[in-house]
């Protein structure tokens, strides 16, 4: 009879640190070297567009215009993406979410390092962890103002598995840069293409490969817009993160990817680094976050604790402030009782929307980028703060040295994740 696959088996096949941090996620955790990083939203294509909207404070929210979406609100588009289309050979794959990846990819010299990486790895051994909320799904939403009248049957032309499936974005990814290894999709909400990375850490740590490419990519449709509308979640005007009288979020569109590597001791030196990584999933609703903000709490101290940090040692929190009553309310909170009123922090929502499954991805991107260019990014919408809301939550934009970030991302459900990323001490 074969034995219990229990935590003493599975710590003999995969070690117990490894163990631990599956079932805990705050182990300590060895730094992993971001080599690359590259990001596609309505602020424009690759990092430096991004830096000099949020330096500038040109907001990416216009009005809706969108198919035929008929509702009073603002959204964050991508408008390249409405003549783009994917590579010849990639054609089955083509819709609006790979689109975006591909139009990503193809910024800051990404695939020269992902080509790099295969060169020192071998293709077979860089994983592939990838996030979305909604994939594809505009493209069934397509297919299906063309049934064939007679059968009900979808156009010839429409691929499934290459488009609206999560994993389509995975498949895409891998074939466009030529990888072999593990590759998976992460649907967990908005907390989606912040978890990779503690994907990525754990396949690296049982020595499934040795480096990975981790993002994601979240595309507008009707499904998302229409949605969140009926939860009454969606503001008329661009959202206001944290203010006084914020009353719900815009929706946008964005991508973004990161190469993941091992670090040394001489490669870690000033490098951009993964110091930590925390997640939990209080389950309180499916839809609201814990009004304590537990969970929240959870994700940010097991974060720290991966990092071997202390809540003095971040210098700006990015907020996952989706500009709701109940969201920034819960996560305010949270974070006073970790980091009270020292840490500046904002949310960059304002900025680019809530990008859903590829908001964690985004917002850890534009961390690094604060941690780059010594520069706080402020909160652009936003007018009046929330009295109720005691952090030190910044409207303006600043600038000071900042060596470590804290990015967060939390999603539907429950599910919450924190990454500490910067450069060591």
């Amino acid at each position: 009879m074969g034995e219990k696959f229990g935590f003493e088996s599975c710590a003999r096949i995969f070690g117990t640190k490894f163990v631990l941090f599956l079932l805990y996620g705050s182990l300590h955790l060895q730094p992993l070297i971001i080599s690359q990083y590259t990001l596609a939203n309505s602020l424009g294509t690759g990092s430096a567009a991004t830096v000099s909207a949020l330096q500038t404070r040109r907001s990416g929210l216009i009005p809706c215009a969108f198919e035929d979406v008929d509702l009073e609100t603002y959204i964050a588009k991508v408008g390249e993406l409405d003549s783009y289309r994917v590579r010849s050979d990639l054609s089955a794959y083509d819709c609006r979410n790979n689109r975006l990846a591909q139009l990503c990819l193809e910024q800051d010299d990404f695939i020269k390092a992902v080509d790099g990486a295969k060169k020192k790895y071998g293709a077979a051994r860089i994983g592939v962890f990838l996030g979305t909320s909604t994939s594809g799904i505009l493209q069934t939403e397509l297919a299906y103002r063309h049934l064939d009248p007679q059968t009900g049957a979808l156009p010839p032309d429409f691929h499934y598995a290459e488009t609206q499936n999560s994993y389509s974005l995975a498949g895409f990814v891998t074939h466009y840069l030529g990888l072999t290894g593990p590759a998976f999709v992460v649907s967990s909400a908005c907390s989606s293409s912040a978890k990779v990375f503690a994907n990525a850490v754990r396949m690296m740590a049982a020595g499934v490969c040795d480096a990975a490419v981790v993002g994601g990519v979240d595309s507008l449709c009707l499904s998302t817009l229409y949605g969140f509308n009926s939860l009454g979640l969606v503001s008329r005007s661009p959202c206001r993160p944290y203010d006084a009288e914020r009353d719900g979020i815009s929706v946008g569109e964005g991508a973004g990817f990161v190469l993941l590597e091992r670090a040394t001791a001489a490669s870690a030196s000033n490098a951009m680094l993964l110091l930590g990584v925390g997640e939990s999933s209080d389950a309180h609703h499916m839809s609201t976050p814990h009004p304590e903000g537990l969970g929240a709490k959870l994700a940010m101290q097991h974060a720290l604790d991966a990092a071997g940090l202390q809540a003095g040692d971040i210098d700006y929190i990015n907020l996952h402030g989706t500009a709701t009553k109940s969201n920034d309310a819960s996560e305010g909170k949270a974070v006073a009782d970790i980091f009270g009123s020292g840490v500046p922090c904002s949310s960059t929502k304002g900025w680019t929307g809530h990008l859903l499954g590829a908001a964690g991805i985004t917002e850890a991107i534009i961390g690094m980028l604060a941690v780059e260019h010594d520069f706080i990014p402020g909160s652009v919408n936003t007018q009046q703060l929330d009295p109720t809301i005691a952090i030190n939550y910044r409207i303006e934009n600043g600038a000071g040295k900042i060596n470590r970030v804290l990015s967060n991302s939390f999603g539907f459900g429950g599910s919450n994740c924190s990454l500490v990323l910067g450069r060591q001490a």
